[in-house]
């Protein structure tokens, strides 16, 4: 049996490893943490809608319930040249094969300490919680919510759950009679944050800020964060009682030593196949590889569950273990997200020959509050696994 050893217990790494037991692999799993966070339903967590109990789903269960072995340690260096990766309690391995799914780095922003991210380490997802029932027991306050950019490499652009939480607390303080008592801004250093998404939803998008009174600081790039505003460039202020900041994917800090081929932000680069150029055997997926295609390129959750079933697929051909033909992520690249706003939703989809906007009021939350449910029980093998999803 082929051995494989996979670093990174996120979206990507766990489909990688359900994959490499279905081509027949012997399959070591390392995360630093024993849970698998499921970020796109953590929005529901600040605004006591879900829980972390909800969201987080032991990997200890998937790794019984697929049959490979699950290791809870840090990577805490990669050396492509000799094939070698280092852990915090255990020693060097040498790996002929490798997956790495450890996800990105984040930008670096003077008084970052200042802020809180719906998609940083899933903490703070609580501590996020704990500043909203504040501000509420208050009963006023002003709150900013706002997401960077990477010129360099705009993929690793994280906008939506932003605007999802940002709704959602919009619909929390509407249910309990004092959204009128704050202030509600979304700031971001681009001029039209969310263009990637097609022009429609940006009509939408500008149409619900109208309706629901909220303010928008767009096209200034942020100088540094202070624990009760954001400064701009332009040296204008925004006053904050509560920052909501995701700052955009940036090459792993790992990656820097690591002899492993890199774009000029730092991802990994790989080929069509997700394999890493130079270094046989060694694959790249998720947020922490290079992806190559059409401007509006989004790294999400969908593409990189592909990059993971790809990656078995082709090391197994490889290998010799089944034949057949290897198969690319590069024809999935698409944008597609329901986005969630309390009590309606969004489907949004887009493509090289189509932008498509859906509005789903009621019924889109119960939708996405089901793919919630889908994707922990198919995750389990509980329920078949719908194509696409």
């Amino acid at each position: 049996m082929k051995n494989v050893l996979i670093i990174g217990g996120g979206i990507a790494g766990v489909e990688a490893a359900i994959y490499y037991r279905k081509e027949g692999f012997d399959v070591e799993l390392i995360s630093d943490r024993d849970y698998l966070f499921i970020y796109p339903i953590s929005i529901w967590i600040p605004v006591r809608t879900s829980t972390f109990e909800n969201v987080a789903l032991p990997l200890n269960k998937i790794a019984k319930r697929h049959g490979f072995t699950l290791t809870i340690d840090q990577v805490t260096a990669i050396n492509a040249a000799e094939k070698i990766i280092t852990l915090e309690k255990g020693k060097e391995r040498h790996v002929n094969h490798l997956v790495i799914a450890l996800g990105s780095g984040k930008m670096k922003h003077e008084g970052i300490e200042h802020t809180l991210s719906i998609c940083g380490v899933p903490e703070q997802s609580l501590e996020l919680k704990t500043k909203i029932d504040t501000l509420i027991a208050r009963g006023s306050g002003k709150i900013a919510f706002g997401f960077g950019g990477n010129p360099n490499d705009p993929s690793g652009i994280r906008g939506g759950p932003g605007f999802e939480l940002f709704f959602n607390l919009h619909h929390h303080l509407k249910k309990l009679g004092i959204r009128d008592q704050f202030e509600m801004t979304f700031f971001a250093p681009m001029a039209n944050p969310g263009a990637r998404m097609g022009e429609k939803a940006l009509k939408l998008m500008e149409t619900m800020f109208i309706r629901n009174h909220f303010h928008s600081h767009y096209g200034k790039k942020i100088t540094r964060f202070e624990s009760d505003g954001i400064i701009f460039e332009d040296g204008s202020r925004l006053e904050s009682d509560l920052t909501m900041f995701i700052p955009a994917g940036n090459g792993h800090p790992l990656l820097k030593e690591s002899h492993l081929p890199l774009n000029n932000s730092g991802f990994i680069r790989i080929n069509d196949f997700c394999e890493i150029e130079g270094v046989n055997g060694w694959y790249a997926i998720g947020d922490i590889a290079a992806l190559e295609g059409p401007d509006w390129k989004a790294k999400q959750g969908h593409i990189a569950e592909v990059m993971g079933r790809n990656a078995a697929h082709n090391n197994a051909i490889t290998l010799g273990v089944k034949s057949g033909e290897k198969k690319g992520y590069k024809e999935h690249l698409n944008i597609l997200c329901v986005m969630d706003m309390g009590n309606s939703a969004g489907f949004i989809y887009r493509d090289d020959k189509k932008a498509i906007l859906i509005p789903m009021p009621i019924i889109g939350h119960w939708m996405k509050i089901g793919w919630g449910w889908y994707y922990k029980m198919s995750k389990m093998g509980y329920i078949p696994r719908i194509p696409g999803m």
